[in-house]
């Protein structure tokens, strides 16, 4: 594929003052002292590119705890032929790769962009379900928000992505911003899906033909696979769990980092996973009862407020005493500015920068839940600097208990440049940077190459308290 064919949808769609505040960050004083302002400007401009575009490659976490891994990625290639056999065309077999560095992680590639024909009868989807549509999935009814007047069930309609929220929902046509996501075959009649009394639920619309084609997980193997990021995977493993621990997921919904710590742990010992959303937490528990994982215990709690400075009492939830914790995982709440394909946003520079005195507090009370001798994980999926390098710097500043430690897989870029820290310490984080091989992604070279770099923008710093 040629560079210039890789992009098929325009840069992520910003407000000027947010992509004016991206580019001070991306061409920093420390960076331009390191390279030319031309390369500075070129790898921010392949930045808002590649967020809008899906990773090439589909990263599957295994239950590595219930089965080995090459058990696993036969059965699930028996269930992607399943797949296959129910759809017309000719598709060749999946390839399913195991990671070459992470023990419990498959790879399958992503086919796009490919060449599909628009057709004349349209449907506007949402934002995020086009998001997902792009990694796979299936049109929800809940995600459509337009259809043709006369849609049945059958109909082949093409798929747009209505980036901005401005699409009606009940409309029959929308001409504002979107994009085309593929085609596909109407599964219910327009009446069923925008029907008042009850939300329609299922799949609304069967992608046949979408611009990207990857498998859909939609069911498949649910306590032997979890769809997850790759950088989200490096996270447990950096965190490096041990058998009869108590760590602390301080974030922890949806629960896929903290099902991974349970089970690189085999299992023994406690993992206590807090969110601050009710519904969020019965998902965590849900998930740990799919994969069969019994030393998770989940508590709806404001991880600010998880240190009590009161005797222990008898209950075993939050508020926890000062250094209850032998390793900490703090993936903050941040800007989610690495998360891909996004297209758009729509929120201010104000919002975007709302997150680091949130993940200030939240790093005051990791580090007092941790034990001397522990080690804590701060993470985030966005790419700007004061969520990621400018905290490390803070941390190191404030906390004179911290140390930064070497990650081991390290298969990230290291960290940016910007926040004066030294060559060494900028060593020890680990920055995943697609824009640093955007363009360079030969979609001839092995699939285990391009998923290292071509991933969501993520950031990972490892610290021991002594």
């Amino acid at each position: 594929m040629h560079p210039g064919e890789m992009s098929v949808f325009p840069k992520i769609s910003l407000k000027p003052e947010v992509t004016e505040y991206l580019r001070n960050v991306f061409l920093n004083k420390e960076v331009l002292a390191a390279v030319d302002t031309q390369e500075a400007e070129s790898r921010f401009q392949k930045l808002l590119t590649c967020l809008s575009h899906p990773p090439s490659s589909t990263c599957v976490r295994a239950s590595t705890h219930l089965a080995p891994l090459e058990d696993i990625r036969l059965s699930l290639e028996k269930e992607l032929e399943k797949q296959k056999c129910g759809s017309s065309a000719e598709v060749p077999s999946v390839q399913i790769v195991p990671h070459p560095r992470i023990t419990d992680v498959l790879l399958l590639p992503v086919d796009g962009p490919r060449a599909v024909e628009r057709l004349s009868s349209e449907l506007v989807v949402g934002a995020q379900c086009g998001s997902a549509v792009l990694r796979g999935a299936h049109v929800f009814a809940p995600g459509i928000v337009a259809s043709p007047k006369y849609m049945k069930a059958g109909d082949m309609v093409s798929v747009f992505s209505d980036l901005e929220g401005r699409c009606t929902r009940g409309a029959t046509s929308f001409q504002g911003n979107r994009v085309f996501v593929g085609n596909g075959v109407a599964e219910m009649d327009r009446s069923a899906i925008f029907a008042t009394e009850t939300p329609a639920r299922g799949v609304g619309v069967r992608m046949v033909d979408p611009l990207y084609k990857s498998p859909s997980f939609d069911g498949v193997l649910p306590s032997m696979v979890f769809l997850q990021n790759l950088p989200s995977v490096v996270v447990g493993h950096v965190l490096t769990p041990q058998p009869g621990e108590r760590i602390l997921d301080m974030c922890a919904a949806p629960g896929g980092k903290t099902c991974h710590i349970a089970a690189l742990m085999g299992d023994k010992g406690e993992v206590v996973a807090l969110d601050r959303i009710r519904n969020k937490i019965d998902r965590i528990r849900q998930n740990a009862q799919m994969l069969s994982l019994q030393s998770i215990k989940a508590f709806c709690f404001n991880s600010t407020q998880a240190v009590s400075d009161k005797p222990k009492q008898e209950a075993e939830g939050p508020p926890f005493p000062p250094e209850s914790f032998d390793r900490v995982l703090l993936d903050a709440p941040c800007s989610g500015l690495g998360q891909r394909p996004n297209m758009a946003s729509t929120w201010s520079l104000k919002e975007f920068c709302s997150y680091p005195p949130l993940q200030r507090k939240l790093f005051q009370a990791a580090v007092r839940l941790l034990k001397k001798g522990g080690v804590l994980v701060y993470s985030t999926c966005t790419v700007t600097l004061s969520e990621n390098e400018e905290q490390v710097a803070w941390a190191l500043n404030t906390f004179p208990c911290l140390s930064l430690q070497p990650q081991e897989p390290h298969i990230g870029s290291e960290g940016m440049l910007g926040a004066g820290l030294s060559p060494e310490q900028l060593r020890l984080l680990q920055r995943f940077s697609p824009e640093l091989s955007w363009e360079q992604t030969d979609t001839t070279a092995p699939l285990t190459c391009r998923a290292d770099t071509d991933t969501i923008g993520f950031f990972i710093a490892k610290f021991l308290k002594t």
